[in-house]
């Protein structure tokens, strides 16, 4: 089994997801933490016992004992942090987005062709328990035809503050934030069907900042589907968990958070709630842990992760295309 040396580029929130999870499977060392400051990266190389800290990202780039890169910085630093670690023949691992605009997300996918290094994604619903076992129900037909879905992602009187609602560090607000989880995990659950048309009314309503914090999106799918999205932070409500989606089959309902499925049994209406695990947090530690190891299983056996490059661009699309919608009023197509 190859031991894998993997250097964390960032030392935020998520970098704290990440770095458990590798250092939960065999044979994976996390060597070096980079972050703004070389202070805050001593720190988090204190906390998880890592050899390394710097705040200098161009140092590793070219290092032969490092083999692959996390990257949990501003959605600014993406892309060209991506690229360099691609160059230097490093895979990378991209937190979502994977770039700012969907033109930004060419450049990393072309880099990967070239020099023929993995590229995942951070889309993590794909790794969730409970996403999982609805996927399993739609794939099984148990829903009938999923005609219409309707899913979410909202900060409830809350909302990210520091780079996050800053346009040049960001991209966007909400919908770049929030409303991307939302807008993969239903494509990942409909069998990752491709956007046709998408039509959008975003706004900031709640805060003084350059980014979006209010959005509603539709999008078309090939595959028949309606799905509309909403993104939001500082919003006096939301409907449940800070994320959840909801589909509209031809014999059925499912909804995840809260999960449970409504059908006729007979002729009889039902719900059915599924045993799955008890979940400590919304944001569970498993679902990170189960995501690098599929990252790590991608770097030994030269095989695509999933998602890559090609669901991470699809959602920058969607993204672009919700917002040029919204400035012009108009439905677009792609």
């Amino acid at each position: 089994m190859k031991n894998v040396r993997i250097a964390m580029i960032g030392a935020g929130y998520i970098a704290d997801y990440h770095t458990r999870g590798l250092q939960s499977i065999e044979g994976v060392e996390v060597v070096a933490v980079v972050a703004k400051t070389v202070e805050e990266a001593q720190n988090f190389a204190n906390k998880y016992g890592i050899k390394e800290a710097t705040d200098d990202v161009a140092k590793l780039y070219g290092r032969d004992d490092i083999d692959a890169a996390v990257i949990g910085t501003p959605n600014k630093f993406h892309a060209p942090y991506a690229i360099n670690f691609i160059e230097n023949g490093k895979d990378v691992f991209l937190e979502k987005p994977m770039a700012m605009d969907a033109e930004e997300g060419k450049t990393v996918a072309a880099a990967s062709e070239k020099y023929k290094q993995l590229v995942m994604v951070g889309h993590m619903w794909r790794f969730d328990t409970d996403a999982t076992y609805i996927k399993k129900v739609v794939d099984a037909g148990e829903l009938g035809e999923i005609k219409k879905t309707k899913g979410y992602g909202i900060h409830e009187n809350w909302g990210p503050a520091g780079w996050f609602s800053q346009k040049e560090l960001a991209g966007g607000g909400a919908l770049a934030d929030m409303g991307v989880h939302a807008i993969d995990t239903v494509r990942f659950i409909l069998g990752d069907p491709m956007p046709k048309k998408v039509y959008a009314k975003i706004g900031t309503y709640y805060g003084d900042y350059d980014v979006d914090d209010s959005g509603i999106v539709m999008i078309s799918w090939d595959n028949g589907t309606e799905s509309i999205i909403e993104s939001g932070w500082w919003q006096p409500h939301m409907d449940g968990a800070e994320a959840g989606t909801g589909l509209f089959g031809t014999k059925g309902y499912a909804s995840v958070f809260p999960t449970f499925i409504k059908k006729k049994i007979g002729d009889v209406p039902t719900t059915i709630q599924p045993k799955l695990p008890v979940r400590e947090e919304h944001c569970e530690q498993p679902m990170y842990t189960r995501q690098m190891e599929h990252f790590v299983d991608c770097i030994r056996t030269r095989k695509q992760p999933v998602p890559g490059l090609v669901e991470g661009q699809i959602i920058l699309d969607i993204v672009d295309a919700a917002y040029k919608s919204s400035e012009t009023g108009e439905v677009v197509n792609l």
